[in-house]
């Protein structure tokens, strides 16, 4: 069984930095599409919005276009441990950030079968 575990959310002030990680446990590590979400409080399950995904077919890595140039997804396969560095951080970024396992190539969320338990990040302006 697939267990994702995640650490590093907090509260910061706009313009700060944290960094995010999600160690996976069961499963073949590199062989799924690893993907961070995240859901603001107003928000449903089914509304979580992409943040970021490294796929596991071609290892590619896409963001979503708020991220992009201040986010940075990155992986360490020896420890089965995946990372959201987050730079610059807006208020708009304040939500709960989920990390998702799956075997696709899609950013859809209802596409990733694992998910943690997701961890808050706050940005006070």
């Amino acid at each position: 069984q697939v267990q994702l575990v995640e650490s590093g959310g907090g509260l910061v002030q706009a313009g700060g930095s944290l960094r995010l990680s999600c160690a996976v446990h069961g499963g073949s590590f590199s062989s799924y599409t690893r993907a961070w979400f995240r859901q603001a409080l107003e928000k449903e399950r089914e509304e979580r919005e992409f943040v970021a995904a490294l796929f596991w077919s071609d290892s590619n890595i896409a963001y979503a276009d708020s991220v992009k140039g201040r986010f940075t997804i990155s992986s360490d396969n020896s420890k089965n441990t995946v990372y959201l560095q987050m730079n610059n951080l807006e208020p708009e970024d304040t939500a709960v950030y989920y990390c998702a396992a799956g075997l696709t190539n899609n950013k859809s969320p209802s596409r990733f079968a694992h998910w943690g338990q997701g961890t808050q990040v706050t940005v006070s302006s």
